[in-house]
């Protein structure tokens, strides 16, 4: 290990008794900032077989190691979560275990098992829940998502037929530019690929508005490709969408009945979070988001040609205007940007093949400060409250995840520049509580076009057992259990949940026997273009 960012390493093998570590599995660092001593999180291979490996921890940079569990087939972080799956037996199914206190406790998730022909996988997570996927048994390419508690312990099922190709590859994305939007697909009985959304992190999910000047069928809606298609080489790059650009998304899509591979995808642009799309570019691009949602940026892909243009929008994708960027076009490889989309310039970046069939790498820098010279001021702003879809502005217009928001944005119609110092700003109002804040407690789920949970048919009572932190507890439940980081206040109120302790169980961390607590021993040149203001072309249309 090493405690000066690199500079020297200690040797700390013989604390783990020269145990070889599992090169894709291996370590895994604890939450906390570098100013602070880390947990490491080491997990070591004990048998050529991947099911009897044994997690341990240090808090010590490796002078002391504890046990936290054996017998462990993989594990990870993610958010606040220690998440580990057991195999006590080859034969056995997986059961998946989880730990908010970096190892200290741990449950076991109540959670479908996982044969060994199936597995889990860790969707998306943060400080409150999980989104878990579970694999159906079976070469089917889907699966069912549940989403978690706060503690990582009770799931409820959030989507079946979820998506997940023979590649290990999910095209579920959290949609960052609005809070509780998620993106994903589901394989159907019919063998389609369609495209839902969530407004609620995973609590309801329905199909995709047709984009507004679109015209088609009534049955027909919008489908996002995503990592499948990536994979496939449909489409150049996925979704975006940032977090200081409110509302607005951007992703490759086709219209119709379900997401097609055959048909040219299109480049579509939401400026509410998902709610509704318009089309704004023919064929596949790569994209970029530039000035807090601003300014868009796109290159048109080309399989086998070179580029010279760059396309660039102010009104989240209204109108496009091109703008040739060099006299000498090259085959094009990337399009890169400063972290943050707080930049007002973008590099594109390839190569010209040369006369000795060696190519020459050329990056482009294209600075738009001489094109949007004026700053932004108060006029060219508005309230916007997010999650409308009443024009009726009722009580519960806004409402989502307990809470109303509304955000300080650009117009549309302003051409100007947000600027580095652009901080979103917000106003929140809690929402009085109803069936839409609670998730179905596990055993339960929610009846067809209503909000009512209701009891699985193969759930004999209200009760089921779990063992939580050493404990094996009863848990009554009425069905509901709030959405994690809902705020809402009264309102709908569920019965509350009964826990009775039964008896001790699970295995708490101990130390390693084999650790001994000692001292440890001594250890391109790119190019800048300045846009003119002069644009060649502007596009308005789709």
């Amino acid at each position: 290990n090493s405690t000066d960012y690199g500079k020297s390493f200690h040797d700390i093998s013989h604390r783990i008794n020269h145990t070889f570590i599992k090169e894709e599995l291996g370590i895994s660092v604890g939450p906390g900032s570098s100013e602070t001593k880390s947990n490491f999180i080491l997990l070591l291979v004990e048998a050529e077989e991947r099911g009897d490996l044994v997690l341990k921890r240090t808090k010590d940079l490796g002078k002391t190691f504890t046990i936290i569990h054996e017998d462990v087939f993989s594990f990870g972080y993610i958010g606040a979560f220690l998440f580990f799956s057991v195999m006590e037996d080859p034969r056995s199914p997986r059961v998946m275990y989880f730990s908010s206190d970096q190892g200290e406790t741990f449950s076991q998730a109540l959670l479908p098992s996982a044969s060994t022909e199936q597995f889990y996988s860790i969707l998306d997570g943060d400080e409150d829940m999980l989104f878990m996927h579970v694999d159906n048994p079976g070469d089917t390419f889907f699966g069912t998502m549940y989403t978690s508690d706060d503690r990582g312990i009770l799931f409820s099922k959030s989507l079946e037929r979820h998506l997940f190709d023979g590649h290990r590859k999910s095209d579920f994305t959290n949609i960052t530019s609005l809070r509780g939007v998620y993106l994903t697909n589901k394989l159907d009985i019919d063998g389609r690929i369609r495209s839902v959304i969530s407004f609620n992190r995973g609590g309801t999910w329905r199909q995709l508005k047709k984009p507004q000047n679109v015209n088609c069928a009534d049955n027909c809606n919008l489908h996002i490709h995503g990592e499948h298609s990536r994979k496939n080489r449909i489409v150049p790059v996925l979704a975006l969408s940032e977090p200081t650009a409110i509302g607005l998304v951007i992703a490759h899509g086709s219209v119709g009945d379900s997401l097609s591979s055959s048909q040219h995808p299109d480049v579509f642009v939401s400026s509410d979070g998902g709610y509704n799309w318009i089309g704004t570019l023919k064929g596949p691009h790569h994209y970029s988001i530039l000035d807090s949602g601003g300014l868009i940026v796109a290159v048109e892909v080309h399989r086998e040609g070179q580029v010279k243009t760059i396309k660039f929008s102010t009104d989240e994708g209204q109108c496009w205007k091109l703008y040739n960027f060099t006299e000498q076009p090259f085959f094009f490889a990337g399009l890169a940007s400063e972290p943050g989309t707080k930049a007002m310039n973008v590099s594109v970046w390839g190569f010209r093949p040369e006369e000795d069939g060696q190519p020459m790498w050329v990056a482009v820098t294209i600075d738009f400060q001489s094109l949007i010279t004026r700053e932004c001021n108060k006029k060219d702003y508005e309230e916007w409250l997010a999650h409308s879809t009443d024009k009726r502005n009722s009580e519960r217009n806004g409402c989502v995840l307990g809470m109303k928001e509304t955000y300080r944005r650009l117009k549309k119609q302003s051409v100007c520049r947000n600027g580095r110092n652009f901080v979103v700003t917000k106003k929140q109002i809690p929402c009085p509580c109803t069936r839409e804040d609670y998730l179905c407690d596990y055993g339960y789920y929610r009846h067809v076009n209503t909000s009512e949970c209701v009891r699985q048919p193969n759930t004999p009572n209200k009760t089921f057992e779990m063992c939580l932190n050493g404990e094996e507890d009863e848990l009554l439940t009425a069905g509901y259990r709030k959405v994690p980081s809902d705020k809402c206040q009264g309102g709908f109120t569920p019965q509350g949940v009964v826990q009775t302790i039964i008896r001790p169980c699970g295995v708490k961390p101990s130390p390693d026997p084999s650790a001994k607590s000692t001292s440890v021993g001594h250890f391109d040149t790119p190019v800048r273009t300045v846009l003119m203001l002069k644009c060649l072309f502007v596009l308005c249309s789709y």
